[in-house]
């Protein structure tokens, strides 16, 4: 089980570990963003290159975004999160303030938040 932090505006935010390439280890900060359905975890461009990941497709998705329609490049990262390691789909594009957490992880994870009492956990519920 992970601790997470509220925010200064309520967001939610855990630590995972980004994986390069070369196999450097890097814990970030993610926001968890609910609006974020179709993913696992999108990054800015600028930080891909340093990362050393493989792009996936040469085509790019669009995307719903709270700012509008965006494109997004698919490239396949490793992270770690809850002390297990994970291959996933990361999105790519130019548009990204901070890495977000996407909703798919819900499948595959538990998340307690109360806030009153400042709990906020992610636990993976798989073997």
């Amino acid at each position: 089980m992970i601790q997470g932090r509220f925010g200064d505006n309520g967001e939610l935010i855990f630590e995972i570990e980004l994986i390069t390439g070369d196999g450097d280890v890097i814990p970030v900060d993610v926001l968890l963003d609910t609006g974020f359905t179709n993913g696992y975890l999108a990054i800015h461009a600028a930080d891909i290159v340093d990362l050393g990941w493989q792009k996936l497709s040469p085509e790019r998705v669009k995307l719903k975004t709270a700012q509008g329609q965006a494109y997004f490049e698919l490239y396949e990262g490793k992270v770690t999160v809850d002390g297990k390691e994970f291959i996933v789909p990361v999105h790519c594009g130019e548009e990204l303030p901070e890495i977000l957490f996407g909703q798919r992880w819900l499948d595959l994870m538990k998340l307690v938040v109360n806030k009153p009492e400042g709990i906020l956990t992610l636990e993976y519920m798989g073997s």
